[in-house]
């Protein structure tokens, strides 16, 4: 059911915005691999059969956490041209998973990026966080020289972001120290951005989020030529970006240098029953207005 809501979402893009060019497909912020392997190709395939991809630069999908990924998902994302995937740990400490909720161990990630890259997958980035509840210099140096075995294409390192209502902001007034001082921010930084560079990569992006740990920012590193074109387009807000599926945010951008965004509902039964709402506001967001490419 929620497929073919998106489904009616993919429609309504294909007629919108027919004539437009693509530049990049990026399907995840959450975890898309929870799908089946039939439904991870029901969704690319219709995607494809009703988008001309054939000018799109980049294909992402976030498989997310490991548990979630096998050789036939993969293989399905490989064969419909998926060119680059995202595999985050967050960390690579057995005890910081646990405390966080993560359902897997370090050599399970171990083991999804090494099938990956059997599987034929030369563009696999991953995603870490600094200022994770118990993690100082030590934990993010294991972590580090683990993913420095694997030798992904780029790596994400985010610092840690309390959102609203999450489990770790909730215990947070209790005896978990989630903050970093300014002295260990800087040098868990440190840390991870002397990992990078001996992993040859450098760094193409940053942004800040609300309630960053130690007042640190985001910052993407990548091997010359993996560069993540999403990343870069909605950073630089000169894209439209048409946002497809529950919690997703569309932004339009607009000759006149006006940026809008409507955002989806999160809640996946909240999407169902509001599907032709949310498209409406999409309807209203874009109207007959020119859109940028």
């Amino acid at each position: 059911t929620y497929l073919d809501c998106v489904q009616r979402e993919i429609d309504w893009t294909a007629e919108r915005f027919r004539g437009k060019t693509c530049l990049s497909v990026y399907i995840g912020g959450g975890t898309p691999t929870t799908l089946s392997p039939a439904r991870l190709r029901r969704l690319i395939v219709y995607l494809k059969e009703k988008i001309d991809c054939s000018r799109v630069r980049e294909f992402t999908v976030e498989c997310g956490r490991p548990d979630t990924i096998d050789a036939d998902k993969l293989r399905v994302l490989k064969e419909l041209g998926v060119t680059r995937i995202s595999i985050n740990p967050q960390t690579m400490n057995d005890m910081t998973l646990a405390r966080i909720g993560r359902r897997h161990s370090a050599a399970q990630i171990a083991e999804a990026f090494a099938l990956a890259r059997d599987l034929g997958f030369d563009d696999i980035n991953m995603d870490i966080i600094l200022g994770l509840p118990g993690e100082g210099a030590a934990e993010v140096e294991h972590t580090i020289r683990a993913i420095e075995a694997l030798r992904p294409d780029s790596l994400t390192v985010h610092a840690l972001a309390v959102k609203r209502a999450s489990r770790l902001k909730m215990e947070a007034a209790g005896a978990v120290q989630f903050d970093l001082s300014p002295e260990e921010a800087s040098r868990v930084m440190d840390i991870a951005s002397d990992g990078a560079a001996r992993m040859g990569l450098f760094p193409y992006y940053l942004y800040r989020q609300k309630n960053m740990a130690g007042n640190l920012e985001n910052v993407g590193f990548c091997r010359p030529g993996t560069e993540g074109l999403y990343n870069i387009l909605i950073m630089e807000e000169i894209h439209s970006i048409v946002a497809l599926g529950a919690g997703t945010v569309t932004k339009g951008v607009f000759p006149d240098g006006r940026i809008e965004r409507v955002e989806n509902v999160k809640m996946v039964e909240d999407y169902v029953g509001r599907i032709d709402e949310l498209i409406e506001r999409k309807n209203r967001l874009f109207g007959a207005a020119v859109i940028t490419e």
